[in-house]
Formats: structure tokens, sequence, C-alpha cells
């Protein structure tokens, strides 16, 4: 049997209050929540988000380079389990707003090049009875 994931916390509310701060001012950007944290998605993509402590962004090869040299690190919301396409915006960042704006952007600019991504279906639970269909 294998142990059971750490418990994750719930992001500090300075940084909940920065993620609205630099949140595109763009009507196709749609605030969501992902595993009960703040995230913004745009066509049914997930651009930026925070989890735990962190905050990240999804960038093109370039971008999420030059983040990576600049300090940031892949994200991985599992250790071991990194989302590819994903960085975390170094801590250092999270003091100049002007700066994480612009990561912010050209992480939602990245994301409207990505295909849309259509509605799920959802899934029924497990031991749940099919609902009858209405004739």
């Amino acid at each position: 049997m294998s142990p059971a994931p750490p418990r994750w916390k719930r992001s500090p509310s300075e940084l909940v209050a920065l993620f609205e701060a630099v949140f595109p001012d763009d009507t196709r950007a749609e605030r969501r929540q992902m595993f009960g944290y703040p995230a913004g998605f745009v066509n049914g993509n997930l651009f930026t988000g925070l989890h735990q402590d962190d905050f990240m962004v999804r960038l093109g090869e370039d971008d999420r380079a030059a983040l990576l040299d600049a300090g940031g690190r892949p994200f991985e919301p599992m250790p071991g389990r990194a989302m590819h396409g994903y960085a975390v915006v170094p801590t250092a960042l999270h003091r100049d707003r002007r700066r994480l704006a612009v990561w912010v952007a050209r992480a939602f600019e990245h994301a409207l090049t990505l295909p849309r991504k259509g509605k799920r279906a959802v899934k029924p639970r497990a031991g749940s009875k099919p609902r009858a269909r209405k004739k």
C-alpha cells in the first residue's frame, strides 16, 4: 500500500491578492478554481494559477526557459510529477507586480495560441445509479 499523499495547504491571502492584482483585464480570461486554488483559463486552457505557495504560469518553450533561467522552476503539484509546459514564478518576482504581470500576460498570450478545449463530459460517481432519460 502506498503512503497517503501530503495534504495541500491553502495559498496565503497575500498571494491570492497578488493573483487578483495581476490577472489580465481581458474578457476572454476566466477565473476558476482548480484543486481549490485560484486559476486562470482562456479557451478552456489553464494559463496561470496558484498552488500552495507557488504562482505558476504556462509558457511557450522560449519563455519558459527564460523564466527558469531567472530563478523559476518546473511546476510539480506532486513531487516527481511535473506538468509539461508550466513553471513556477520565482518568489522574488512576487514583490514586483509589474514584472509578474508581464509573465502572466505572456502565459495568457501563449494559451490563446493553443487549440480551444471543449467541455469535458461529467463522469458518473462510482456506485451512482444512471439517471432516467426524459421523454
